[in-house]
C-alpha cells in the first residue's frame, strides 16, 4: 500500500507495506537487553486464590504478569521529565508520529578510558541536512546488541557538545542504539540529557531520545520517514516501536 505523506509542503511517497521495525522486543528472561542494574524482566502466568493463568495450566486464558523497567529492558523513548522534579509524562507530550528522519552510522572514537561519539562525527555525517528526527546506529552493528548485558562495561555514549550541535540543528527526536545518550557512570550530571532538552534554558516538552534501538546492517543510511509510537503510559519513559519507511 502506497501512501503520500505531505511533509514541509512536499509530497512523499511510502510503501506501508515495508515498514523497517528497529525496536527490541521486551523478552521475560535473562537473555533480555539489560542495563542500569536490574535484573532480568519477568513474564509469568498470574496466580491467585489457586488460579494460575496459563491455558496449559488448566486457565481458559492466558494471563500474564509483566515485570520490567523501560530504562533497563526493552526500546523505550522518553521525555524531559525523566530528569525534572516535576512529574511529566511521554504519554502527554510526545504529540505527533511521523516525522522526516536520517539514519546514519557512526564509529565511537577512543578518548581515554571511553568511546565517545563527537560533535564533528555528527556534523561529518549529517552535513547541511536538516532533520527532526535523528536514528544513529553505531559500529560495531551486531545482533548481539538484542542481548547486550550493559551494566558496568561502560558503553559508548555522546559528547555534551555534540547534542547540543543536535538540538541546535532543530533536531526533536534522537534515537540511538545504546542504553544512554550519557556516560554510564557520571555522577548522576547527565550533561547529554540536560542539553538536549536544554533544561536550564527554553525547556523542550516536545524532543524526545530513544534508546535501545537495533539497526539491521540491511537498512543503509539515508532518509526515511519515521513512525514513533509508544504505549500509553502515564511515565517520563514508555516502550515505544519506532518504525523506518523508505522513501520513494
Amino acid at each position: 500500500m502506497i501512501a503520500t505523506i505531505k511533509y514541509n509542503s512536499r509530497n512523499y511517497k511510502i510503501d506501508l507495506s515495508k515498514p523497517l521495525d528497529i525496536s527490541i522486543a521486551l523478552q521475560g528472561n535473562d537473555k533480555n537487553v539489560s542495563a542500569w542494574y536490574l535484573k532480568p524482566p519477568t513474564i509469568t502466568p498470574h496466580q491467585e486464590d489457586g488460579f494460575v493463568g496459563a491455558v496449559a495450566s488448566g486457565a481458559s486464558v492466558n494471563f500474564n504478569n509483566i515485570w520490567f523497567n523501560p530504562h533497563s529492558h526493552v526500546t523505550h523513548t522518553e521525555c524531559a521529565g525523566h530528569i525534572t522534579k516535576q512529574v511529566h509524562s511521554i504519554n502527554q507530550n510526545l504529540k505527533q508520529f511521523f516525522f522526516l528522519a536520517e539514519l546514519i552510522t557512526v564509529a565511537p572514537e577512543k578518548m581515554g578510558d571511553d568511546f565517545v561519539i563527537s560533535k564533528k562525527q555528527l556534523q561529518y555525517a549529517l552535513g547541511n541536512k536538516k532533520r527532526k528526527a535523528i536514528v544513529i546506529r553505531t559500529l560495531p552493528n551486531t545482533e548481539s546488541k538484542k542481548n547486550m548485558q550493559y551494566s558496568h562495561t561502560n558503553p559508548p555514549y555522546l559528547q555534551e557538545d555534540a547534542i547540543v550541535f543536535l538540538r541546535t540543528k532543530g533536531v526533536d527526536h534522537l534515537l540511538l542504539d545504546l542504553p544512554s545518550v550519557d556516560r554510564e557512570k557520571d555522577e548522576g550530571v547527565l550533561a547529554g540529557h540536560h542539553a538536549f532538552w536544554d533544561v536550564y534554558g527554553s525547556i523542550r516538552m516536545e524532543a524526545t531520545i530513544t534508546e535501545f534501538i537495533f539497526v539491521p546492517n540491511a537498512i543503509a543510511d539515508g532518509t526515511y520517514f519515521l513512525n514513533l509510537q509508544v504505549a500509553p503510559i502515564d511515565n517520563d519513559a514508555s516502550p515505544s516501536r519506532p518504525v523506518l519507511y523508505e522513501i520513494s
